[in-house]
């Protein structure tokens, strides 16, 4: 069998990506791998279109390989450019025949040519190993934060994905965030929270589901319904604001899930509001792993996990 041919990929390519994924990656009611999501991730994004690279073998899409653009705001106010590794996929077909690694180094390559300062993802345990012989640094290991719910909870279907009415039914639509609380200063590197921004990441996503708690002290929590190994679940998605625990407590009153999760960088003042509010850090839990790759000198050391502000939605993308 000859070598697949790697190129950029085009929109008519975007059937055939969604194909290979499926077939690769498989799909749960709460991730279908639809135009609709691949156009809101890729070519939506505020931060730029994605870096999407294909393997060709005479018209099908033998692997595939997307870096999405994001920035990071350090305290200095500066801008770091990154890209995040996302829907790599390799048709069942054509696995072990290098084109992993083939598809990352070339795109790494077009990175490089448009000033990406920094690549950084949360890999899975099968695909972490192949990051860090490519260079890829561990920063650290991702944990949880988690308050039960005690009592009844709402019990999720099998075949669609729960929305903020079933999981919090006196919760506000996330479209209703106050634009008076986007100016909270960066402690660390943080996805700067433009108007934009939170119009495409909690109001244009073409199936998640949001919700808005607003909180005492000028404060709110964006929420998500979710559910997880046959539980619902409520996921604290992003502290705004001034951080505060009030918005973490009126979610918890609110939710019907059977817990609401979450996560925040240690160091950053949401961590201790979350804390306050009832999230708990959870010992020995690796949820998630945060790795990353400088390709340009940077202000902040990102090896460290000080130099980081993140929250749930910085980590993951639903």
């Amino acid at each position: 069998m000859s070598d697949p041919e790697i190129r950029e990929a085009g929109a008519a390519d975007v059937p055939g990506i969604l194909e290979t994924m499926k077939l690769s990656l498989g799909e749960t009611p709460l991730l279908k791998r639809t135009p609709s999501l691949w156009e809101w991730k890729h070519h939506q994004n505020p931060f730029g279109r994605s870096i999407v690279l294909v393997a060709d073998h005479q018209g099908v899409i033998a692997g595939v390989r997307a870096l999405m653009r994001w920035d990071l705001q350090t305290p200095s106010g500066a801008v770091v450019k990154c890209v995040r590794p996302v829907d790599t996929a390799t048709h069942p077909r054509f696995l072990r025949r290098g084109l992993f690694r083939r598809l990352t180094m070339n795109a790494l390559d077009i990175a490089r040519d448009n000033a990406i300062d920094l690549v950084f993802n949360t890999p899975n345990e099968q695909s972490a190993p192949g990051y860090l012989k490519m260079g890829w640094h561990h920063v650290s290991w991702i944990g949880a934060q988690v308050r039960i719910r005690i009592g009844r909870a709402a019990v999720p279907s099998d075949s669609a994905p729960p929305s903020i009415e079933d999981i919090a039914p006196e919760v506000a639509p996330a479209p209703r965030i106050p634009r008076s609380l986007l100016s909270e200063p960066a402690r660390a590197m943080r996805t700067p929270h433009s108007e934009q921004y939170l119009d495409w990441r909690f109001k244009a996503h073409p199936s998640a589901s949001y919700g808005w708690v607003a909180g005492s002290h000028e404060s709110g929590l964006v929420v998500r319904a979710s559910t997880r190994r046959g539980r619902s679940e409520l996921v604290a998605s992003d502290i705004l604001g001034v951080p505060h625990p009030s918005p973490v407590r009126r979610a918890a009153k609110a939710s019907r899930a059977r817990y609401m999760a979450g996560w925040f960088s240690p160091g950053s003042p949401k961590r201790p509001a979350a804390i306050r509010g009832g999230l708990l850090p959870v010992p020995g839990v690796r949820a998630l792993r945060l790795v990353t790759m400088p390709i340009s000198d940077l202000e902040d050391d990102p090896l460290d996990l000080t130099s980081w502000d993140l929250s749930t939605s910085d980590l993951e993308l639903l």
